[in-house]
């Protein structure tokens, strides 16, 4: 079987470590299939690729509907004769359909990385209702739900969730945190790795950290946030600066190796209004890190809380930092959420068992079943 991955996304993000994870372990584990994954030039996923030796191709892409991706669609599905698309975005899925007006493509999987709804346009819903889609994989039972109100054929969505590599061995970052920030050892390190856009809710986090730091007086206290900047992270840092938390949050920006750092975090907060499943979690429970999150998206089906870890309403900041405080002085506590989320992780989200029930999927299209 031959699977073309398509990607219309130029920065890295939890989904463009979903595609590098599914076709590294895809290829690992069913090296009689070949997966070959096209993204625009010169992005983040092409670089990561490139560096595993992992097959992948480029297209222009300066216009967020171009007609050059489409027609490189079209043609590695023509030169490696294809027999299933696999899309990961919603660019993507546009500029396919584009293509198979133009060209008869194979059967098309669809994943929805995302608990943001459908919107009720008609454009949105033919796309979303394209009948060369013959699965729509969702990250999480709540994406399922929330997804299947703009499905007509809703016997098409599946949930898989996405994983991460419980075999991996991470080599330590070069990067010593404390050294760096010149922190001292009694310092508690609080860590978040999210992207600087509006599901990721980081005005929450500074507010947690201003309750925490400037209410509570936990001086002690250090933030670490870890992503990509964007247009809103001037108003974030003005923010900071009002507040005078400038010695206590420290924005690092993009880390290429982000992960690398969690296990020098004491404890992971995540203070998202909107997720799938993010990839920080499922990194922190490898790590052996604790977690505190919002209860959004499908984040309450990894995390039970008081049981692997602790949740919270979104935006609700004065409970997320009583919830910290709470995780913070209770090392029992944190001991036991460490355990069972390893547990959990191995268990159920890792790479293996996503690409188990991914190929499934992939050969019962391509076998007609």
């Amino acid at each position: 079987m031959k699977i073309l991955h398509l990607s219309a996304v130029k920065t890295w993000g939890g989904g463009e470590n979903h595609i590098f994870n599914l076709v590294k372990t895809l290829n690992s584990t069913y090296p009689e299939n070949k997966n070959f994954v096209l993204c625009p030039n010169n992005s983040a996923l092409y670089q990561k690729l490139k560096e595993n030796d992992l097959s992948v191709s480029t297209s222009n892409l300066s216009l967020k509907i171009d007609p050059r991706y489409s027609s490189k669609i079209i043609a590695i599905c023509r030169k490696e004769k294809i027999d299933l698309i696999h899309i990961h975005d919603p660019t993507a899925l546009t500029l396919s359909i584009i293509a198979d007006k133009l060209y008869r493509l194979p059967p098309f999987v669809l994943s929805k990385k995302t608990s943001f709804p459908i919107k009720d346009r008609r454009q949105t819903l033919y796309k979303y209702n394209y009948p060369k889609i013959k699965k729509i994989l969702c990250v999480s039972k709540e994406t399922r739900r929330i997804t299947s109100k703009a499905i007509v054929e809703k016997d098409k969505l599946e949930t898989i969730y996405h994983g991460t590599n419980v075999s991996a061995n991470p080599y330590p970052s070069s990067i010593i945190l404390r050294e760096q920030l010149n922190l001292k050892k009694d310092q508690i390190l609080i860590g978040n790795i999210a992207n600087h856009i509006r599901a990721k809710d980081l005005d929450t986090f500074i507010n947690v950290i201003d309750q925490l730091v400037n209410v509570q007086n936990k001086k002690e206290l250090h933030f670490i946030q870890i992503g990509a900047f964007s247009k809103r992270t001037d108003a974030l840092i003005h923010r900071v600066r009002i507040l005078h938390l400038e010695d206590h949050i420290t924005f690092m920006g993009f880390q290429p190796n982000a992960s690398q750092l969690i296990s020098q975090f004491n404890i992971s907060v995540l203070t998202s209004q909107s997720e799938g499943v993010p990839q920080f979690i499922y990194e922190s429970f490898l790590m052996k890190i604790p977690v505190l999150s919002t209860n959004v998206g499908g984040i309450p089906e990894i995390i039970e809380h008081g049981v692997n870890g602790l949740l919270a309403p979104a935006h609700d900041h004065i409970k997320i930092a009583n919830l910290l405080i709470t995780l913070i002085d209770n090392v029992s506590l944190q001991e036991n959420f460490i355990h069972r989320s390893h547990n959990v992780l191995i268990r159920s989200f890792s790479t293996e068992t996503m690409a188990q029930k991914t190929m499934t999927t992939y050969k019962s299209i391509v076998n007609g079943k």
